[in-house]
């Protein structure tokens, strides 16, 4: 299996990035990884609705052009269905038994997913009603990726 994650915006701290190694690595194991960040647009705090929708149109066209034809698309969205950690293990392991081998998530901008990307998703997630940093979130994610697979192949994980 090959799992993309495509992102929003850049790591800065250090500690994130060596998280985000940590788990790339670990999850070597089961599968391929790769990680593709696309630019963030600068938003101000005094931006209009418009401009806000103007901003994740731009985002949204980067993650778009960026999304291989033959990948199943799950994006990170606050309206997405919630999953607990065994039932994202079970969809990522039913996903590959019916010949899926390809699966890239999606973690937009500040501002959220442009509709376009939404629209492409074959399926929503959220992690919770709460919002996290972004880069805070790819940690998040593969860590949940990981548990997914250690689930998966019956192996002890952290409960």
């Amino acid at each position: 299996m090959k799992i993309t994650i495509i992102a929003v915006g850049k790591i800065k701290e250090k500690f994130y990035s060596q998280a985000v190694d940590e788990y790339v690595k670990r999850l070597s194991r089961y599968c391929r990884t790769n990680i593709i960040e696309v630019a963030d647009e600068k938003t101000h705090d005094e931006a209009s609705a418009h401009e806000e929708e103007l901003i994740k149109q731009k985002e949204g066209e980067r993650i778009l052009k960026n999304i291989a034809d033959d990948t199943y698309v799950i994006a990170l969205a606050i309206e997405g269905k919630k999953l607990s950690s065994t039932e994202l293990a079970s969809r990522i392991e039913s996903l590959g038994v019916g010949g899926t081998s390809h699966i890239t998530f999606i973690i937009g901008g500040s501002l959220g997913l442009a509709p376009e990307v939404t629209g492409r998703a074959d399926m929503l997630l959220s992690f919770s009603d709460m919002t996290f940093p972004h880069q805070l979130m790819r940690v998040i994610l593969l860590e949940q990726i990981y548990r997914s697979y250690r689930i998966i192949n019956n192996e002890p994980y952290h409960k």
